[in-house]
């Protein structure tokens, strides 16, 4: 696979995580019963039509975030087929759910994602109704920082679910630049992970 599909399909997976990010930023920020902070329309990802969107106020910064990937990726050029691949997904613990992609959710509801899994095949989504006739050349692997738990254990459960997968499918692990993950690049994500969320709280 060259390297301008590898950006594609990257991209795509990071207009996932940044839907998603944007939704549990909304859904985090608490809404005062009354305001009069100016209305600005805007467009959703879903409507043609403007929607007006309440500004938050001035002195409520926002929280830095980093998304940390992984990539699952077939062998020399193969493929998945979708119904194993969801299948090896879901014997991980691994549910779907919010835009049509797999989550670890904190606990046995559906609450908070610990890390998520995204097609690389565009828009990223998973569509159950037909998986069985799909060929899928991987998924990606991301989680959202700070999240829902510390963020070196969230790392090390999306680690291990990463090499399950890899290992269940006979699959290549890959980092977020398209690299065979190696041990050193590994305690360096996790590393750059712990001092994200250290900077975060002494800011």
């Amino acid at each position: 696979m060259d390297g301008l599909r590898w950006l594609l399909l990257l991209f795509g997976v990071l207009v996932i995580a940044g839907v998603y990010l944007y939704s549990r930023r909304e859904k985090e920020t608490p809404q005062p019963e009354q305001t009069s902070d100016r209305l600005e329309p805007t467009l959703s990802a879903d409507e043609e039509e403007p929607v007006a969107v309440v500004e938050p106020p001035a002195d409520t910064p926002a929280v830095p975030q980093k998304i940390v990937t992984l990539r699952i990726v077939a062998r020399e050029g193969s493929s998945f087929r979708g119904d194993e691949l969801i299948l090896s997904m879901r014997g991980i613990g691994l549910r779907h759910g919010k835009f049509g992609i797999f989550h670890r959710y904190d606990g046995s509801e559906e609450g908070e994602s610990i890390f998520s899994a995204a097609s690389l095949v565009e828009p990223g989504s998973f569509d159950l109704a037909n998986i069985k006739e799909q060929e899928l050349p991987g998924i990606s692997l991301f989680s959202i920082f700070p999240g829902p738990i510390d963020g070196a254990e969230a790392f090390d459960m999306m680690m291990a679910a990463a090499r399950a997968l890899a290992q269940s499918l006979d699959a290549e692990l890959l980092d977020e630049s398209g690299s065979s993950l190696s041990i050193q690049r590994e305690r360096y994500m996790r590393e750059e992970i712990i001092q994200f969320e250290h900077s975060i709280k002494v800011a």
